[in-house]
């Protein structure tokens, strides 16, 4: 709807299915003021529509340089406008979308600022992108930025391309059949290292949700209260370098559960959990969502633990792309970089998530019920128990690349033996992970940042200091460093 003409008073410049503008969803409950808002605004004045229609172009744009154009002036249009849509159709019936655009050009100069755009879209070495990503909730920045506009605002005619599992997106993204991927937020790390891949340098400019995990279990085990009680489960995960692994396992040994001998984890693709908890293959999993919630929807299993109860604020998932990427494409690695800011700043808007939950719902995006992924995102969900929680944080996003972050993921590594050899945790962390650049350009787009990029983290009320990674990684009594 973004690229509708911002001076055609008939179109609606929300997203949500309400035409009154006012952002709601259930049309059967608005629909006596939004009748009241337009008959006041239309005034019985025919003429005045006719007028109006007649004096733009209602075509949508179908390339580059007009929807650049497009998005430029429906920005201004709405900032005018304080975002109020009704208010801007109202304005356009009464004096026409000529007077209209002219009293705008005094007021703002529109044609210095789409100058300014196109120069910028002209600066892109490549504007036709293929993103990889896995139907999960934790790829939601990456996803919505294509129906939801974000890539075209920024220039770029990216498509997303969906992959069946994790070792498909690190292929795609070593072998270059896309250009940039959704990734676990350990994979730049490994990939970067040569664990379980070539060896190939990744960066990882920002982290696109944090929480978003839970540990799933299937109904015959409800009588399950702690660690020790899951002795001899099988559980599965969707990735060997991920963080739902390093969780599951971290909770496990803390609970005196040996994750290698006392267990069986297996690496099972994210869409394909739920059947394998239903045919009885698994007792559980630690995995994204919404296939945890999805096993409450399929009444197959429950909500044990969410992740943020092991760790609060953890990452989970991330843009990432190889250094060579952005090396020979350096203005369209920064568009991009910028357009996954956006988004994921706009994800972290309760407001937007029943929004979001339906840009992204469709087959060709996550293919799942709309009231799975409102549940997911907006945490008022059931937890497979009889209860109805309400947990706001179940999922967030901040793309704040933290470098101490990257430091306790390369210690769970070292840990369970997923990494040989001897390394500089912080030199990989900052090779890797884009935190100071995440943190100048977030501040440029007037979102908050933060000053330093490492902070103590606390895991399960054990503290972390990545300065003292080491001494961290060797008091473990449970491990595989010998």
């Amino acid at each position: 709807m973004s690229l509708h003409s911002p001076y055609d008073a008939e179109k609606s410049l929300v997203h949500q299915g309400c035409n009154c503008g006012s952002g709601h969803d259930d049309l059967a409950k608005h629909s006596t003021s939004c009748s009241r808002r337009e008959s006041e605004s239309s005034a019985s004045t025919a003429t005045l529509e006719r007028r109006t229609n007649d004096d733009l172009e209602t075509t949508e744009p179908d390339d580059i340089e007009s929807m650049t154009d497009r998005i430029v002036e429906t920005s201004i249009v709405k900032a005018i406008f304080g975002g109020n849509d009704v208010a801007r159709r109202r304005f356009l019936k009464t004096v026409g979308a000529a007077a209209a655009i002219e009293m705008i050009r005094d007021f703002f100069p529109v044609d210095t600022a789409k100058a300014m755009a196109q120069e910028s879209a002209k600066n892109l070495e490549k504007t036709d992108l293929s993103i990889g990503f896995i139907p999960i909730t934790c790829a939601t920045p990456i996803i919505m930025g294509e129906p939801m506009g974000f890539y075209k605002k920024n220039g770029l005619n990216a498509k997303v391309r969906r992959a069946s599992g994790w070792a498909m997106v690190r292929d795609w993204a070593i072998t270059k059949e896309v250009d940039a991927a959704h990734m676990l937020s350990p994979m730049p790390l490994s990939i970067s290292l040569g664990a379980g891949s070539p060896k190939v340098p990744f960066l990882m400019p920002a982290v696109e949700n944090i929480n978003g995990q839970a540990i799933t279990l299937a109904n015959k085990h409800k009588g399950v209260k702690e660690a020790k009680d899951m002795k001899g489960f099988r559980f599965c995960v969707p990735f060997e370098y991920s963080m739902h692994n390093y969780l599951l396992r971290y909770y496990l040994a803390e609970g005196g559960v040996h994750p290698d001998k006392d267990v069986e984890i297996r690496v099972v693709p994210p869409p394909e959990m739920v059947a394998n908890l239903k045919a009885g293959n698994v007792d559980g999993y630690l995995a994204p969502d919404p296939f945890n919630q999805r096993a409450v929807y399929e009444k197959c299993g429950f909500l044990f633990k969410l992740s943020k109860e092991i760790w609060e604020g953890h990452p989970c998932c991330a843009f990432a792309a190889s250094a060579e990427f952005a090396q020979t494409y350096p203005n369209t690695f920064l568009a991009l970089f910028k357009t996954i800011v956006e988004a994921t700043h706009y994800a972290s808007n309760p407001d937007n998530r029943d929004e979001i939950a339906k840009a992204i719902a469709p087959k060709n995006y996550l293919n799942q019920p709309e009231i799975v992924l409102k549940q997911v995102l907006t945490g008022k969900y059931a937890d497979g128990l009889g209860a109805i929680k309400n947990d706001p944080k179940r999922i967030d996003f901040d793309p704040y690349p933290w470098h101490s972050m990257a430091v306790w993921i390369l210690t769970q590594m070292k840990r369970w033996k997923h990494v040989e050899g001897d390394f500089d945790y912080k030199k990989v962390a900052e090779e890797v992970y884009l935190a100071g650049q995440c943190g100048e350009l977030t501040k440029e787009l007037g979102f908050d940042s933060y000053e330093t990029t490492y902070k103590k983290h606390t895991i399960m009320g054990k503290e972390f200091d990545a300065d003292k990674a080491d001494e961290y990684l060797k008091s473990f009594p449970i491990n595989n460093l010998d």
